[in-house]
């Protein structure tokens, strides 16, 4: 990578923009805000819903591009919906009558409120502030399956790759999906992917992907990780997205402001920060 080629700066934002308490530190905050007054394109691409990431990148307090729910809706710097990609309604209705044990936590993304079966704390210990809202639902008893992602948690990786192999001999071509966390799996629409996204907004701004620079930790990273001229592996990342993504570099982990510090160091110009 040679940094004066880098114009573009891509992050995730669990496990990798943002610290141990959900939020953005006042370092990386600097950081950023001086990346946008040397005119970086910044761009942030998240598995979360769009209402709950806005009010996240609201606290960097410059206007941005934001990919969200993997690469299904894409918001210019005005917060103007540019892009949107629905999971196919009735391939949504078969997995969630697919009497799926109760011992996983399922959610519906939908446009408003994400649907889900059961409450679950630390899933909302990722919400610092309630913008997107839960609604406990009985799938059975539903009739409006269009949605943006289905996400199921589960404390044991194990469980979530036989329900992953369920869901894909019933729909082998009909979904994407990624593990975003080792206890999180998640399925989108068969298109979407954060590196797909990003490539719609390069094309959009005239940049391409080898003067991008991206950081993410999980497996819905991976695209955007390889298709960048350099992906940046989180600290954080699990070891078996290391080892797999064993040609990229690893930089520290997301509440040592690994992201804000790597790009400090190796592509701010000028610096002017308060030393960290």
């Amino acid at each position: 990578m040679i940094k004066e080629n880098i114009k573009v700066i891509v992050s995730d934002l669990d496990g990798t923009l943002l610290n141990s308490d959900h939020r953005i530190s006042d370092y990386t905050k600097q950081v950023f805000k001086e990346l946008y007054q040397q005119e970086y394109l910044i761009i942030v691409a998240t598995g979360r819903h769009h209402l709950d990431a806005m009010s996240i990148v609201a606290a960097l307090d410059f206007p941005l591009y934001l990919v969200t729910s993997n690469g299904a809706r894409i918001h210019d710097p005005n917060k103007e919906l540019i892009f949107t990609s629905n999971m196919d309604s009735e391939a949504v209705k078969s997995v969630m009558q697919m009497d799926i044990p109760d011992e996983y936590t399922t959610v519906l993304f939908k446009e408003h409120v994400w649907q889900t079966n059961k409450h679950d704390s630390k899933l909302m210990e990722f919400q610092a502030e309630l913008s997107y809202v839960p609604e406990l639902v009985n799938y059975k008893e539903m009739t409006d399956f269009n949605a943006i992602k289905i996400f199921f948690k589960h404390d044991s990786h194990g469980k979530l790759l036989e329900l992953r192999e369920r869901i894909l001999e019933k729909h082998p071509d009909t979904f994407s999906h990624a593990f975003s966390l080792p206890h999180c799996l998640e399925f989108m629409n068969k298109s979407v992917d954060k590196s797909v996204a990003i490539g719609h907004i390069l094309e959009k701004e005239g940049f391409e992907f080898h003067q991008v620079i991206s950081f993410g930790d999980g497996y819905n990273d991976e695209g955007m990780l390889n298709a960048t001229a350099k992906g940046l592996l989180m600290g954080n990342a699990p070891d078996s997205l290391k080892n797999k993504l064993a040609h990229l570099d690893v930089i520290l982990k997301n509440h040592e402001d690994g992201v804000a510090n790597y790009l400090a160091e190796n592509i701010l110009e000028n610096l002017s920060l308060t030393s960290k």
